[in-house]
C-alpha cells in the first residue's frame, strides 16, 4: 500500500557506506540504549498497547457522539497535531458528519479564542484536555476558559461526564481531577508529545470522530514490522533516513521541503513540521522542515523552487485514490476551452501536475526529490505512514549523534515570557 521513490534523489546509498551505523543506530532503538532512551516508548508500543484501555476509548466516544455535538480539544504541539493531522486527513476539510472537533490551546490569539468560545455558547460540547504535565500556558488557559463555560451551561456534575482528561500516569496537574470523578486517560511516561498519536493522545479524539481506531493501531502495527528491519536494503525507512542525512552532508541542503497534493494533508506537513523540527535542530545541526500544498503553492513558491536558491530538497507523500473524485463535464459552447479534459476526473488532472512537477523540479530545476506514494489515504496506511516517519527521525537524528526526545530550546522562550507575565 505504500511505496518509497529515491531514484530523484541524486543520492547513492552504497556509495556512503553506513550500513553498518544503521545497525548499530536500529540496535539503540530496539534496545532503548540510545541518548533520551526513556522516550522510546513509541518504538515498540504496537506490542504494549493497553487494549482494555482502547475498549474504554471506544465505549467513551460513542456516549460523546451520542450526548453532544461537538469534541474541544485542548491541547498544543504534540497534545494535537498529530490527532488534527489525522482527522483532517481522513475526514476531509467539510465532513459529512454531525459531530464536529474544535482546537483550542495552540494559541495565545484572543480573537481565535473568542470565536471559538462564542461558537461554543450554542453547541452542545465535551471537551478532551490533553497535557502530559498540566501546566502548559496555552492549554491552561484555554481548559479554564472551556471548563467555566461548559459548567455554566450543564452544570458541575454533568460538566464530569463532559470532561476528558488525558494526562501522565502519575504527575501533574490535571491528575487530581480523577478523584473528582473526571474520566482520565494516560499518556504513557516513555513517549514524548510529538510521538504520542498512536497514544490515548490521539486514539480519543479520533475515536469520537468515528475514525476506525483498530484499523489505526494495526497500520502502526504494520510499520514496526516492516520498519523494525536493521538491513538497509530491505528497509524503505532507513533508506529515507539515511537520503536525509546525505541531502546535508553531501549535497549542502538544508530544508526539507515536505510536499502534498490534497488541502487535507496540510496537517500532516505541520505534524512532520514539529516532529523533525523539534527532534532534530539541536547542537546547531539538522535540516529545517518547512511544508507544501500544491498545486496551491505552485503559485506562489514555485519559481523559487525551480530557480531560487538550492537549498531545498522535497519529500513528496503522494495518494493515488482520492476521498472523493469530480468529473469535468463537456461544455458544448467551450468558452473556457476545457472540452480537452471533458469526461476526465479531477484526480487524473491532479496526478498529471504531480508527475510534471516532478519532472520540472528534479529534471529540470535539479532538485533533488524523495516520492512515498500510497495506494489510498485510509487509518491504516496513515497509521503505518506516521510510524514510518517516526523511526525515520530516530534514525535521522541518531546519525547525527543528537538526542531525538528532548527539547532543550523551547524552555528558552518560556521563561523569559513568564519573566515578563510576572509569574514567580
Amino acid at each position: 500500500m505504500m511505496k518509497i521513490d529515491l531514484t530523484h534523489s541524486q543520492i547513492k546509498l552504497d556509495e556512503l557506506h553506513l550500513g553498518d551505523n544503521v545497525k548499530q543506530i536500529d540496535e539503540m532503538i530496539r534496545l532503548k540504549t540510545g541518548a533520551g532512551n526513556d522516550y522510546l516508548g513509541w518504538a515498540d508500543y504496537p506490542l504494549h498497547i493497553d487494549m482494555h484501555e482502547v475498549k474504554r476509548i471506544k465505549e467513551d466516544a460513542k456516549y460523546v457522539r451520542e450526548h453532544f455535538d461537538t469534541l474541544v480539544v485542548c491541547g498544543i504541539g504534540g497534545s494535537y497535531l498529530g490527532a488534527r493531522a489525522v482527522y483532517e486527513a481522513l475526514k476531509g476539510l467539510y465532513p459529512e458528519d454531525n459531530f464536529e472537533i474544535i482546537f483550542l490551546g495552540q494559541t495565545f490569539s484572543p480573537t481565535y479564542t473568542y470565536q471559538v468560545l462564542k461558537k461554543l455558547e450554542n453547541r452542545r460540547f465535551a471537551i478532551n484536555v490533553i497535557s502530559k504535565s498540566g501546566t502548559t500556558t496555552e492549554t491552561s488557559i484555554a481548559f479554564r476558559l472551556v471548563k467555566k463555560l461548559l459548567i455554566e451551561k450543564i452544570g458541575l456534575e454533568n460538566a464530569k461526564k463532559a470532561i476528558y482528561i488525558t494526562t501522565d500516569k502519575e504527575k501533574g496537574l490535571l491528575r487530581p481531577l480523577e478523584k473528582e470523578g473526571y474520566p482520565v486517560y494516560t499518556l504513557p511516561s516513555d513517549i514524548g508529545g510529538r510521538y504520542s498519536v498512536f497514544t490515548p493522545v490521539g486514539l480519543f479524539p479520533l475515536a469520537c470522530a468515528n475514525i476506525d481506531i483498530d484499523a489505526f493501531i494495526q497500520g502502526m502495527k504494520d510499520g514496526m514490522e516492516k520498519y523494525s528491519n536493521p538491513n538497509l536494503k530491505e528497509n524503505a525507512c532507513y533508506q529515507y533516513a539515511l537520503t536525509r542525512f546525505a541531502m546535508k552532508e553531501k549535497l549542502g541542503k538544508d530544508v526539507e521541503l515536505f510536499v502534498t497534493y490534497e488541502p487535507q494533508f496540510q496537517m500532516v506537513g505541520e505534524w512532520l513540521k514539529q516532529l523533525f523540527g523539534e527532534s532534530e535542530g539541536k547542537e546547531h545541526k539538522g535540516i529545517f522542515p518547512a511544508s507544501c500544498c500544491f498545486s496551491t503553492d505552485l503559485h506562489s513558491l514555485g519559481q523559487f523552487i525551480q530557480e531560487g536558491t538550492p537549498l531545498l530538497f522535497e519529500t513528496i507523500i503522494y495518494v493515488d485514490n482520492p476521498l472523493h473524485d469530480v468529473t469535468i463535464e463537456e461544455d458544448k459552447l467551450d468558452e473556457d476551452q476545457l472540452n480537452y479534459l471533458a469526461h476526465k476526473n479531477l484526480s487524473f488532472v491532479n496526478e498529471k501536475a504531480f508527475l510534471g512537477t516532478l519532472s520540472a523540479h528534479a529534471e529540470v530545476g535539479n532538485v533533488p526529490c524523495n516520492v512515498i506514494k500510497l495506494e489510498k489515504m485510509d487509518e491504516r496506511s496513515l497509521g503505518e505512514l506516521l510510524y514510518f516517519f517516526m523511526r525515520a527521525c530516530a534514525m535521522s537524528c541518531y546519525l547525527l549523534n543528537i538526542n531525538p526526545f528532548n527539547q532543550p530550546g523551547v524552555e528558552v522562550y518560556k521563561k523569559n515570557m513568564f519573566k515578563l507575565l510576572g509569574k514567580k
